[in-house]
C-alpha cells in the first residue's frame, strides 16, 4: 500500500456512437502512458454490455450477463491500468438499474463523456491475490523518496 497522497492530472474525452467504451478507455490510457489512471465520472448511454455479476468467484466466473438494449450510464467507477477494474450501473427505459463488473461490449449509443484522473505520484499494478483468487490492485509510489 502506498502512503501519502498524490498530485492529480485530469483528462476528458467524449466517445461517439458505436465506439466500445472499455477498449477506447484502455487505448486512451496506453497512448498517454498513464500509470495510475482511474475514472472520475462518466455519463452517456450504451446499446449493449457484458457484465460479471456480484456472485462470481475465482472458481465460478460464469455469473455473466449480456445486455442488448438501450441504457443510460448512471455510474462508472474503477481503475484503468492494463487489467482495468471497472464497475458500471446502467438504467433501462423504465429507470430500473443493473450493474456489475465490466467485461466489455459497452457499445456507445449517443455519447460517453468520461473524465479520467491520474495520480501522478503513484503507479498501479495488479497481482494475483491468493485470498480472493483475482488479480487485485497494488499501489506503488512512482518515485523514490529522497532520504
Amino acid at each position: 500500500m502506498a502512503d501519502g497522497g498524490s498530485s492529480l492530472q485530469v483528462f476528458a474525452l467524449r466517445l461517439a456512437p458505436g465506439e466500445e467504451l472499455l477498449s477506447s478507455l484502455l487505448s486512451f490510457v496506453e497512448e498517454r502512458k498513464l500509470r495510475a489512471p482511474f475514472i472520475i465520472t462518466c455519463v452517456g448511454s450504451v446499446t449493449k454490455a457484458t457484465l460479471r455479476l456480484a456472485n462470481a468467484t475465482a472458481g465460478n466466473t460464469n455469473e455473466v450477463i449480456q445486455l442488448n438494449e438501450r441504457f443510460e450510464i448512471v455510474s462508472l467507477v474503477g481503475t484503468l491500468n492494463k487489467e482495468a477494474h471497472l464497475h458500471i450501473c446502467l438504467a433501462d427505459k423504465d429507470g430500473k438499474t443493473v450493474g456489475g463488473h465490466v467485461l466489455g461490449d459497452l457499445e456507445v449509443f449517443t455519447t460517453a463523456e468520461v473524465v479520467i484522473g491520474e495520480a501522478t505520484d503513484l503507479q498501479f499494478s495488479r497481482e494475483m491475490d491468493a485470498h480472493t483468487g483475482f488479480p487485485e490492485l497494488v499501489i506503488h509510489p512512482r518515485y523514490e523518496k529522497a532520504v
